[in-house]
Formats: C-alpha cells, sequence, structure tokens
C-alpha cells in the first residue's frame, strides 16, 4: 500500500532544500556570439571612433594651438583625440577658431560619448539583457496557453516530448519544470521554457501557466512526488489531460484518485515488453516501434472521416484495432463498433509520416 510521509527530519531535509531552489521561469536561449568575438567588435568600434577624431582634428590642424610650439601635426592630431576621448583633457592643445570648436561641440563631443559608450558596452549590454529578457517572460505569460507541461525531465519526460514532437508539437509549446538547474539548462539549450523549482509546489507549477496548459506529462523518479504534484496540478487545472508515470503498480489507482487521466508503469511495461521479447524477438520489436513515433509503424488516435461514416471497422484504410465512443473503448470484433459512427474516434496502426529524432543523453539530477 502507498503512504506519504513528511515528519520529523525528513520534513525539516525537504524544507532546506527547498530554500536551495530558486523557483524561476527561464525561457529557451538565444544563440549569442561568443565573448572574444563581442569583445573584438566593440575594440574595432572604439578605433573607427578614434580615427574619425583624429581625421576630423588633423584636416582643421590650423585651428588648434599647442602650448608647446604653436602648431600641430599628426602626432599631435592623434594626442588630442586620445586625451579629449578619454576625458582627460589637459588643456595643452585648444581649439582656437570658431570652425574648430564647431567641430569640437557637434561632432567630437558626440565622438567622446560614443567612446564612452563603447567602454562601458559591458555593463549596458548586461542592464540590455536583464531588461529584453524580462520584456520576453512577460510577452511569454501573457500569450502561452493550451501548451504542454513536463514535470520532470528524464529519460521518460524526454522521451515523451519526442513522440509529441513527432507528431507536430512546437517546442515553443512546451514547459518543462524540474528542481536541478543544471536539467532546466539542458531543457532551454534544446528549446524549451524551464521552471527551475519543486513541482509539488502551487507556486512553481503557476510559474509554468500549468493552470492554462492543456496537457500535462508527470515523469518523476518516485512515485509519491507523482501523487502530490498530480493533485496539485488537478487542484490548479480542472480540465486539462493529465498523464502521470509511476514505478509500482499498486500505486497507479491512487494516480486515478487523485486526478490523472491515464497512468502509465513503468516497471510493468518493461516487464511486459521483455516477456513478449522472449517469447517472440520480432514481436517485441514491432510494439516497440509502435510506441517509438514517427519510425517505421505508428500507433494514433484520429477521428473519423465523412467517408467512413457507416462502414464497418474493417473498411477503412488504415488497421483500427479500437473504437473510442464516448468513454467506451471497443475492440475492434465488438459487434457494437460497427458501423461507424460521425463522433467515433479511431485507434489505429499506421504508417508513419517522418522519422523522430534521437533521444538525447539525459542530464544528471533530473526527477524522471
Amino acid at each position: 500500500m502507498f503512504h506519504v510521509k513528511l515528519h520529523g527530519e525528513d520534513a525539516m531535509a525537504r524544507e532546506a532544500d527547498e530554500k536551495l531552489v530558486t523557483r524561476r521561469v527561464i525561457l529557451p536561449r538565444r544563440v549569442v556570439e561568443a565573448p572574444l568575438r563581442q569583445v573584438g567588435k566593440r575594440l574595432l568600434m572604439a578605433l573607427f571612433v578614434m580615427f574619425l577624431t583624429v581625421l576630423l582634428v588633423y584636416l582643421d590642424r590650423e585651428g588648434y594651438h599647442d602650448n608647446a610650439d604653436g602648431s600641430v601635426d599628426l602626432l599631435d592630431s592623434v594626442y588630442y583625440a586620445t586625451v579629449t576621448l578619454s576625458t582627460t583633457g589637459y588643456g595643452d592643445i585648444v581649439p582656437h577658431s570658431d570652425s574648430a570648436r564647431v567641430v569640437n561641440i557637434l561632432l567630437i563631443t558626440p565622438l567622446r560619448v560614443l567612446f564612452l559608450i563603447i567602454l562601458v558596452g559591458t555593463t549596458l549590454e548586461v542592464l540590455t539583457e536583464r531588461t529584453r529578457e524580462e520584456w520576453r517572460l512577460n510577452r511569454w505569460r501573457k500569450n502561452v496557453r493550451d501548451h504542454t507541461v513536463v514535470v520532470g525531465f528524464g529519460t521518460k519526460g524526454r522521451s515523451a516530448l519526442l513522440t509529441l514532437l513527432a507528431t507536430g508539437l512546437d517546442k515553443e509549446r512546451v514547459v518543462v519544470v524540474d528542481p536541478s538547474s543544471k536539467v532546466i539548462d539542458a531543457a532551454t539549450a534544446e528549446g524549451y521554457t524551464g521552471v527551475v523549482g519543486d513541482a509539488t509546489r502551487s507556486d512553481v507549477l503557476l510559474r509554468a501557466e500549468l493552470q492554462r496548459a492543456r496537457q500535462i506529462i508527470i515523469a518523476t523518479q518516485r512515485d509519491d512526488t507523482a501523487v502530490l504534484v498530480t493533485l496539485t496540478a488537478r487542484q490548479l487545472n480542472r480540465g486539462a489531460k493529465i498523464v502521470a508515470a509511476v514505478r509500482e503498480e499498486e500505486n497507479a489507482p491512487l494516480l486515478r484518485q487523485s486526478g490523472a487521466d491515464a497512468v502509465i508503469t513503468s516497471a510493468s511495461a518493461a516487464g511486459r515488453l521483455l516477456g513478449l521479447s522472449v517469447l517472440s524477438p520480432s514481436a517485441g520489436t514491432v510494439m516497440e516501434d509502435l510506441i517509438q513515433q514517427g519510425s517505421g509503424l505508428d500507433l494514433l488516435e484520429r477521428p473519423v472521416t465523412k467517408a467512413e461514416v457507416g462502414k464497418g471497422v474493417r473498411e477503412t484504410d488504415d488497421l483500427v484495432v479500437s473504437v473510442l465512443r464516448g468513454h467506451r473503448l471497443l475492440p475492434y470484433d465488438d459487434p457494437h463498433a460497427s458501423p461507424l459512427q460521425a463522433t467515433d474516434r479511431l485507434i489505429a496502426i499506421v504508417r508513419a509520416a517522418s522519422t523522430a529524432p534521437p533521444l538525447p543523453p539525459t542530464p544528471r539530477g533530473s526527477l524522471g
């Protein structure tokens, strides 16, 4: 029998762990230039500003006075540009003609400001990036809805996502929740939005905008965590489809009572596939192919087409294995399955349209 216990030292340890976890939303990473390249570009811009200032001074060198010898040559122009742009201003070379002073007011002063902006570009870029990320986050919160929330980005969670992606799901409509910042970094690097935090807490799930999600996948390592997440998720979103994975089959009924629409027992499912492969390796290969979306044969659910209404199950183009009528799942050989009705949905085996991408390695520290 399954029990959830949190008291004594376990509760204290849990509270300490939660304090270490930063609950935040991390949007998918954008491609940025390498640091050395950014520094190189800033250096070139600074040199260009310096060259332009030297050119302006040298072309109007007759309008400047050097306290040392009275005249201004190329070296003096470089010197004046350097001390002017750096705001040092020793005063040994000064503009004395009207044209030189106008050039200083209208051109060299803006160039000085631009030069300083380039010098402090790193600080400004950090501030700009923070502002941009805040704007992106606010925009994401405003627009995200009917998305998919995945709790646990381990092998199970990643495999489930790859299956959904093979059916056309957009990565921008996926939010991954995991307590490990390294795991979330890996998720955002792959193009998903990530939330760092404990998914058993409602404030973490609210950061993932779970209350507006269409479907929720719970792929945690522990069954008790899956129960708590399911209870919290169902409280926040009454209409979303919740699919949860558990390790032990005896805990599956509790997941359903907690609000899960479907429960997958990972240990039992793997065991059945192993047993089938012992009896018939070929049958095991076919079953593995069916559950791997986008490769070979696919098992999918689709609506009945207008041309199929009124026909028998075996008269369809696809190999139908079950008919979903209302809340009843009818086997293909059930006499009530035929004729097909317009509101029916078919569970059929079809040829895969594309090949699913390979499963990336699982980062350490993941929930699932």
